[in-house]
């Protein structure tokens, strides 16, 4: 596991969406949920796992290098619950030979599939963080920003998760 994306997407989780980053020990690979005939793991399976077990913790956003896929998708960089407690992204199939490329496509998902644990959908402006990206090359044209909508969302949305103290 590469440690420094995990430093990457912890530190834009908080620089961008205000949000404490609390990174936890290595989890062995989860097996009840690889998917022997496309050799890849069922990403739902993984998200539930980590909403199961989140405990006291509102969002919890797991980091993998292995091959995710959805049931009806043959891949995905990433997947969470809209509006729930737990999301999981993919470094698989964002590596590059250039490190920093790598990194600010696993904090751009980090984003993403964070936005959509405060219930922000996908977006239509074309470079927001939560538009939605199927490729390298939609996912490298996508800013490391939310656009003024999404981001007055993610304020007012923080904001009900994390009321300020009375």
């Amino acid at each position: 596991m590469d440690k420094v994306a995990i430093l990457v997407v912890a530190a834009h989780l908080q620089a961008l969406m205000g949000l404490n980053a609390h990174i936890f020990p290595r989890e062995p690979l989860p097996e009840y949920a690889y998917q022997h005939g496309r050799r890849q793991y069922d990403a739902l399976k993984i998200v539930n796992t980590l909403a199961s077990h989140a405990g006291p913790v509102p969002l919890t956003l797991g980091i993998t290098q292995c091959d995710i896929c959805t049931p009806i998708l043959t891949f995905v960089f990433g997947e969470s619950q809209l509006g729930g407690r737990a999301a999981l992204i993919s470094l698989h199939r964002i590596m590059h030979q250039r490190t920093e490329i790598m990194y600010t496509r696993a904090a751009k998902i980090g984003l993403h599939e964070v936005g959509h644990l405060l219930g922000i959908g996908h977006c239509r402006s074309l470079g927001c963080v939560m538009h939605f990206s199927d490729n390298l090359e939609k996912l490298d044209l996508m800013e490391l920003a939310f656009c003024y909508a999404c981001n007055v969302e993610r304020s007012r949305r923080l904001r009900q998760l994390f009321p300020p103290p009375a």
